[in-house]
Formats: C-alpha cells, structure tokens, sequence
C-alpha cells in the first residue's frame, strides 16, 4: 500500500523533527522517515549550544593559510584528512571563493539575523510544549588561554555586535570572578548574555513524541533507496519499508544530503565534518553555564546531571572511527582551562557528522526541480541553534507564508 502524506520530512534529526512539528502546526499530515532512530547522529551528542554568538562564518579571510597548517597535526581543531576526492576538491575551492570579507559580512549578517529569530522561537516553543530538557538562557562565555588569542576574541565580539549580538568584555580578574570553574590565569573571555543551551537528544525525542500524540507518523530504520520524478516533480520516494506518494518532500538529511540528491541532478555542496564528544557524570563545581575555550574550539556544555566537552572539525569522508588523539586534545583542553576535577567521572566518548556547507550558511528552501522538494540541510556546527527557525521557514515555504525570515542566502539554488 502506498502511503500519501501531505509531507514525507526524510531524516529525524533536530532539523527534520522540528520540521515536521511546524508542518503539523498548519494542519498538514506529516510523515518523518529516519534510516536510523529519532536524533541518532548529530543531534545526539553535540554541545547543544542555542548561540547567536557563533554566527561567525568559517570561511572567512586567513581560514585557508590556517586550515593549511592545521593539516600538519590530527589533534588540531580543523583537521583536513589529504585523499583523492573530487567533491572535495571542489567544496575546498567553493571554501576558497567564500572566504573574502565581503562575504563574510553579508553571511554573518544572515546568520546573526537567523539565530537570534530561532532562539526566540525555541523560547516560545519549549513553553509551549512543556518540554524538560534542561535549557537555559544564561549566556555563553569565550574563554581565551592567551593575549594574542583574547585580542581577536574582541575583534570578532566587534564584528557580531555590528549585527545585533551583544557580549560583555571581562579581563582575567572579571572572568575567574563570573566563572569560578574557569583557571584564573587565562587571559580573558566575553560573556554572551543572549545565548542558551539544552540537553540535544531530549529536545528532539520529547518534540518527536509530541509530534506522534498530535497524529504524526514516524518510521525508523527506513531507507530511502530513491526518488521517481514524473512531470518535475517527485511523484514517489522508494524506500526499504514500500513507497509514498507525498504532496510535498522535505530532505533533512544531514551530512548524507549531497549523496541522497545526486539522482536528481542537483548539487549540494555539502562534506561530512566529523565532530567529536566526551560527556561526564556530572563532577563537583562544574560551570555554571557554558563555555567555548576558543582556541582550541572546544566548548564544555553544563546539561542537568552530566557535563559535556565537544569540538573538532574533521573533514575525513564518512569516516566514523573515534581518533583517541582527539579524543585527548578535548580532554587536555579541559584540563589546561577547568579547575573541575573530572579524575573520578565516568565519561561517554561519541562521535557524529556534520553537514558543512562552503560558505558555512545553511541550505533551506525550495528547488526549481523537483518542485515540490524543499532542502533543509548545511547547518554546520549550528544545527541545534538553527533547529526551530529551520523548521518554521521549511513550513512557511511549503505553504507560501510570508516567511519569518529572507530565505534568500540560504537558497540550495545559490549552488546550482
């Protein structure tokens, strides 16, 4: 039997599963199909960070010469794996190309504008929803070991308050002051009062069921195997549990994305960016709120009963063999940074895929062809952050609402 939602959401990730809660929201019937479980990848293990503060595009004027020397070491924080692939070939030169200052300024004032709209939305749906997932809206602080790596702490701060994202300047006195757990010879830090964080998996799993009680459908351990296009438009989605004959198709489908649109002739320039996690009991006098220790990019995220360290960007192809050298480079960056004793904790080491666009912005909108496929994909290290206004844009567009915000920098069609 051929099941005929109004809208088929592939991938059950924070992206997807919001999604499907905001279609549901204008009566739409809504099926989500996972090939796993509800947030088995990324959604599950990354900081949970809900942060306008980290709108900063990653292509961005020096990444190149800095990416090129991190290559040199497996435990640096952007780690570049040398192989024979074309795609990546190309998304390296598309990295090339985005990172000038003047698109770094148009992305960041995207970026800002779209995660400041998805926090607010967050505000009001966890609300709403009643949803327990240990969120908290009291900020974030940048930490920075050295004076060097403080001083461009404070230009970037510069460049985010330009578009709206504020942040407070506190020198070593200020910083151990605000934050005990934090070592109290580290140069300094920012406070982003405006930034939150929750417990990931929990979100998605609770707005998951919620979505079940109000009449959704979810089916899990189903994979797509391909689309059929009759008329420019997907008449069918093959999977391996029967077909579905949708009204609309909305693809969240993550780091896989590029591979899952390639039958239709369309190019998503999207890597696979390994991401890396080490989540603890939580120990004695850990931090009250999170923190991103900036230069070596790991952020340590508070979340009810457990503590969690999380970083590294990894482009090594769908590689998911856990690396103990960064594994330990997460570690030792706590260690150097935290006066939290995390000797007798017992710890959790995960890691996941994240789907990393040249630019760095997120892909959300509607294709020409297939036309009735909207791509929801490309958030980076930000997908939690961007999870609710992702969501509510994939529903304004699916029925022709005015949306909350231009989609237009996010077109998938900027890549076509």
């Amino acid at each position: 039997m051929i099941q005929r939602p109004d809208v088929l959401v592939v991938g059950g990730g924070v992206i997807g599963v919001c999604a499907a809660y905001y279609l549901q929201l204008e009566d739409r019937r809504v099926v989500i199909l996972d090939k796993s479980e509800i947030a088995s990848g990324s959604s599950y293990g990354n900081a949970g960070w809900l942060v306008p503060s980290h709108s900063m595009p990653l292509a961005k004027p020096g990444a190149i010469s800095e990416a090129l020397r991190w290559m040199l070491s497996s435990m640096s924080p952007f780690y570049i794996k040398p192989r024979p692939s074309i795609e990546l070939l190309r998304w390296l030169w598309r990295f090339r190309a985005a990172a000038n200052a003047v698109a770094v300024d148009e992305s960041l004032q995207a970026a800002c504008l779209l995660s400041r709209t998805s926090l607010d939305l967050y505000d009001e749906l966890i609300s709403r929803e009643e949803i327990d997932c240990y969120y908290e809206r009291n900020g974030l602080i940048a930490a920075f070991e050295t004076e060097t790596g403080f001083e461009e702490g404070l230009e970037e701060a510069e460049m985010l308050a330009e578009h709206g994202v504020s942040g407070t300047v506190l020198d070593r006195k200020q910083l151990s002051s605000v934050e005990p757990a934090l070592r109290s010879d580290l140069a300094g830090g920012v406070l982003y009062e405006g930034d939150a964080h929750l417990k990931p998996d929990t979100l998605v799993c609770v707005l998951a069921a919620r979505f079940e009680a109000q009449g959704g459908t979810i089916q899990t351990d189903t994979e797509v195997h391909g689309f059929k296009v009759a008329a420019g438009s997907i008449s069918s989605v093959c999977t391996s549990r029967g077909d579905f004959s949708p009204g609309q198709v909305v693809l969240a489908t993550g780091a896989w994305s590029g591979k899952s649109v390639r039958g239709l002739g369309l190019d998503l320039p999207v890597q696979p960016a390994k991401g890396y996690s080490i989540t603890f009991e939580r120990p004695s006098a850990p931090p009250s709120r999170p923190i991103m220790l900036a230069e070596s990019r790991v952020g340590v995220t508070p979340m009810g009963p457990l503590l969690r360290f999380a970083g590294t960007l990894e482009l090594s192809g769908f590689n998911t063999r856990i690396d103990a050298r960064r594994v330990d480079a997460l570690r030792q960056a706590g260690t150097r940074c935290l006066n939290t004793d995390l000797s007798l904790s017992p710890e959790t080491v995960w890691c996941g895929m994240r789907p990393l666009t040249p630019d760095t912005l997120p892909i959300i909108g509607a294709v020409d062809r297939p036309s009735n496929l909207i791509i929801a994909t490309g958030h980076s290290m930000t997908g939690v952050t961007l999870g609710a206004v992702t969501g509510k844009l994939v529903a304004q567009i699916a029925a022709s609402q005015e949306p909350i915000v231009d989609p237009a920098p996010f077109s998938p069609m900027r890549f076509q």
